[in-house]
């Protein structure tokens, strides 16, 4: 029995939040990465992108509320997601066309496009805060949990009980739905496939009748689409907090360049690798190794190797290490 509680602590302190935390930052690696391989810089205001689409999103949400409009059990928000990307697509596109566009024209080397996003996030940093203000904001309504510990200890008998969260198993299957209809549309369409063939030589591609501003239209839809996506699912799990999107912008890019910057499959690795090593390492052992250990023995301190105020220093020591060590990635993507 002291085994099974020993895992049950795992499973709800551990494993299910790395899990969630996981995905959350595998769409946000994934945005990160159509970028960096098909536009071919390195997106600062990604972080804010998220912040925007999760704005609109909790906006939209509220005015459902307030017209009766639920979805029971489920939370709203699920509802108001689909105006979220719509408004983000609209307002990246019009930042393309306003910012990115010219010094495509003009051929800009890669640091000029990172220099103008940098602008591009704290206008949309200033925006947010503007509309929305800057203290938190719940996300999530109908039912809180899939399964409490009390009903879990109900039925099993253990001293310790667990518990998922709604907006946990929502984005595991969130993310899930998504990251399949994100492959099949790159390797199942036509379009997808000139994305694949522009990211692998823009030269050729164009040569071979691929249309640049189609491939570039699509791919700011796509990353519109995920970074919404990951935005909201991140304030469901936690809550909205537009400077707490800010701080993910160092674990998502940590994500996608351990995985392998451009190689969406190592996003996916990359953005699992951070969460488990975050909340790992931050995580205080004292109770798992309480029910492992011999009768009478119990461990005087926390057992945690960080504390959580640490939490983002994980992400940049495994960050710093893959640059070092394996610069393009567990995945082997573009050299970072």
């Amino acid at each position: 029995m002291d085994v099974l509680n020993a895992l049950v602590v795992l499973m709800n302190f551990v494993i299910i939040p790395a899990t969630a935390y996981g995905a959350q930052l595998a769409l946000g690696a994934l945005g990160v990465t159509l970028i960096y391989g098909i536009l071919r810089f390195s997106n600062l205001a990604y972080g804010d992108t998220m912040a925007f689409g999760a704005m609109v999103t909790l906006l939209v949400t509220w005015a459902l509320q307030a017209a009766g409009i639920t979805l029971g059990p489920l939370p709203t928000a699920l509802l108001a997601l689909p105006v979220g990307i719509l408004a983000t697509g609209l307002v990246v596109l019009g930042t393309d066309r306003a910012v990115y566009r010219f010094y495509r024209g003009q051929k800009a080397a890669p640091v000029t496009f990172i220099i103008a996003s940098l602008g591009v996030m704290f206008i949309m940093n200033g925006i947010v805060r503007l509309v929305i203000g800057v203290e938190d904001r719940r996300l999530a309504d109908g039912e809180r949990f899939i399964i409490s510990a009390r009903e879990f200890r109900d039925m099993t008998g253990l001293e310790e009980g667990l518990a998922l969260r709604t907006s946990q198993g929502l984005t595991i299957v969130v993310a899930l739905v998504a990251v399949v209809l994100l492959f099949r549309f790159l390797t199942r369409t036509r379009t997808g496939t000139s994305m694949r063939a522009w990211s692998d030589n823009a030269d050729l591609a164009q040569l071979s009748g691929v249309n640049p501003e189609r491939v570039v239209l699509y791919t700011w839809l796509i990353v519109a689409a995920l970074a919404t996506t990951a935005g909201v699912l991140y304030g469901l799990d936690k809550s909205f907090k537009p400077f707490t999107y800010f701080q993910l912008l160092l674990p998502i890019f940590a994500a996608a360049i351990v995985g392998g910057l451009g190689s969406p499959p190592g996003a996916i690795l990359g953005g699992f690798v951070i969460a488990f090593s975050e909340v790992g390492v931050t995580y205080a052992f004292r109770r798992v190794v309480g029910y492992l250990a011999p009768e009478g023995w119990r461990p005087d301190g926390l057992l945690q190797l960080l504390s959580t105020d640490y939490k983002f220093a994980v992400s940049f020591g495994i960050l710093l290490i893959v640059l070092v060590f394996r610069p393009r990635g567990l995945m082997r993507g573009t050299s970072a």
